[in-house]
C-alpha cells in the first residue's frame, strides 16, 4: 500500500536515527536541476546533494549505463578485477596525472586511506616517529575517527574522546605552517577551497608554498578534493589553478554522480606504502559504482562541461556579488570558485531560517561555515537556472 507524504514523514521520524534535521517532505524524483516532492511540488536544486550530483538528476547516459551494468554484474569484491574498475583507474589516473588509485565508498574513506598511507609510508622507511599530520582550522575532512581528528572544527569533534596526531594551524598562514613543521610531520593535509568551513578559497600562492614546504621538509602533500574535484571549480582538480601536483589526492562526491564512490590517488613512489592486507574496502571499486564514475567522466568530456564551468561560475559570482550589494543590511559578502560559491550572511542573521525560507520559496541550497548560503549546483546547470535561483534569493532577502 502506497504511503502518503505525511505517513512517510511520520515513519521517518519514528524509525530513522535522528541525527539529521530534514524538513517535513519527501523528495521523489528529479530531472536535471529540478526535483519534485511526493506531493508534486517542484524545487530548483542548486546544492546537488552537496556537490554530488554532477550530471544533475536522471541524466539519460548515467541512468542507462547503471541499468545496463546492473543487468551484468554489480559486485564481486576486490578479490577479483572487474572491467569497469580497471577502465576507470586508467581514465582517472590519466586525467589527474597521478599514477595509482585506491577505490572506496566516500570522501571520509578516501581521507582515512590517505592518512594511513602517509603514516605507513614513513613507518616502512624506518621513520616510525614520523606520524603527525598538519591540517587547518575550519577544515572538514570527514567523520570517521581518523578524518575527524584532521577536521579543524571543534564542534564536530566534541564528545568523541581524545583524537591525537594532528596539529591545526590557521588556513592561509604560511608562517604558522613553517612554525608547526617538524621531523615528525608525515603530511600536510589541505583543501583547495574549504567547503564546510564556509567556501573559503586558498589565498593566492598558498598551495604552491605548501608544496615547497612539504618538499623541503620531506613530508607528503595530501590534497582533499572531495568537494572541489571532478571539475567543480573549472579544472578537473582545483589544485590545477595553483599549478602544482600533490603526492596524494582524495576524491569522492561528484565522481559517481550520485552513486557512492571515493578514490585515493597517489604518485608511483607511494605504491608500496600500503602492501596487501594493510588496507581495504569491501565495496570499493565495485562494478556498478565504477560504471557510474566512468560515465560521469565520459559525459564531462563529451558535453565539454568543464570549460563551461568557468563561464557559469563567473556568472554565478556576479549574481551573488550583486545580491550582496543589494542586501548589504543582511549580507557580508560573496566568495567561491567555479560552481562552488557562497553568499555569506551577517552574524546577526539566522542563516538556518533563511535556508528554510529559500526552501519554502522553491530553492534548495545548503549552509556552510554557519553563515554561508552555499551554491554547489549540478555541473549541467544553465545560466537561466542560476538567474532563477538568484531571483528567489533576492525575493527572500528582500522580505526579511
Amino acid at each position: 500500500m502506497e504511503l502518503s507524504e505525511t505517513e512517510l514523514v511520520a515513519t521517518a521520524l519514528r524509525c530513522l536515527y535522528p541525527n539529521y534535521r530534514q524538513p517535513p517532505f519527501v523528495l521523489e524524483r528529479g530531472k536535471g536541476c529540478e526535483v519534485w516532492d511526493h506531493s508534486g511540488r517542484r524545487y530548483l536544486d542548486l546544492c546537488a546533494g552537496i556537490a554530488v550530483s554532477s550530471l544533475g538528476h536522471a541524466h539519460p547516459a548515467l541512468s542507462r549505463a547503471l541499468a545496463e551494468q546492473a543487468g551484468r554484474l554489480i559486485h564481486m569484491s576486490n578479490y577479483f578485477y572487474n572491467e569497469p574498475n580497471v577502465r576507470l583507474a586508467q581514465k582517472l589516473t590519466a586525467v589527474t596525472k597521478m599514477d595509482r588509485v585506491f577505490f572506496c565508498n566516500s570522501g571520509t574513506e578516501a581521507i582515512e586511506a590517505s592518512l594511513k598511507l602517509a603514516r605507513r609510508f614513513f613507518f616502512a622507511k624506518g621513520e616510525k616517529e614520523r606520524f603527525r599530520v598538519l591540517a587547518f582550522e575550519q577544515s572538514f575532512h570527514g567523520r570517521t575517527l581518523g578524518s575527524l581528528a584532521a577536521t579543524g572544527q571543534p564542534g564536530y569533534r566534541e564528545g568523541f574522546g581524545p583524537l591525537g596526531g594532528v596539529t591545526h594551524v590557521p588556513y592561509g598562514d604560511v608562517l604558522a605552517v613553517e612554525r608547526a613543521m617538524g621531523p615528525d610531520v608525515a603530511a600536510i593535509l589541505v583543501e583547495p577551497v574549504q567547503g564546510e568551513g564556509g567556501v573559503l578559497p586558498a589565498p593566492p600562492g598558498f598551495l604552491a608554498k605548501l608544496r615547497q614546504i612539504a618538499d623541503a621538509r620531506g613530508a607528503l602533500l595530501v590534497v582533499d578534493e572531495v568537494q572541489t574535484g571532478v571539475g567543480r571549480t573549472g579544472k578537473f582538480l582545483a589544485l590545477e589553478h595553483a599549478g602544482i601536483q600533490a603526492d596524494v589526492v582524495a576524491l569522492a562526491k561528484g565522481l559517481g554522480g550520485g552513486v557512492p564512490i571515493g578514490a585515493m590517488l597517489t604518485k608511483e613512489r607511494l605504491s608500496e606504502a600500503l602492501p596487501a592486507g594493510s588496507h581495504g574496502s569491501t565495496f570499493g571499486g565495485n562494478a556498478l559504482a565504477s560504471t557510474a564514475a566512468l560515465t560521469v567522466l565520459e559525459v564531462l568530456e563529451s558535453e565539454h562541461l568543464i570549460p563551461k564551468i568557468i563561464e557559469k561560475g563567473d556568472h554565478l559570482a556576479r549574481l551573488l556579488a550583486s545580491l550582496a550589494e543589494r542586501h548589504g543590511k543582511f549580507v557580508e559578502g560573496a566568495r567561491g570558485l567555479g560552481l562552488l560559491q557562497a553568499l555569506v550572511l551577517k552574524e546577526t542573521i539566522d542563516a538556518r531560517d533563511v535556508v528554510a525560507k529559500l526552501r519554502d520559496a522553491g530553492l534548495l541550497v545548503t549552509l556552510a561555515g554557519g553563515r554561508g548560503l552555499r551554491f554547489s549546483p549540478p555541473l549541467v546547470v544553465s545560466v537561466v537556472e542560476l538567474d532563477e535561483g538568484a531571483a528567489i534569493v533576492d525575493r527572500v532577502l528582500g522580505a526579511l
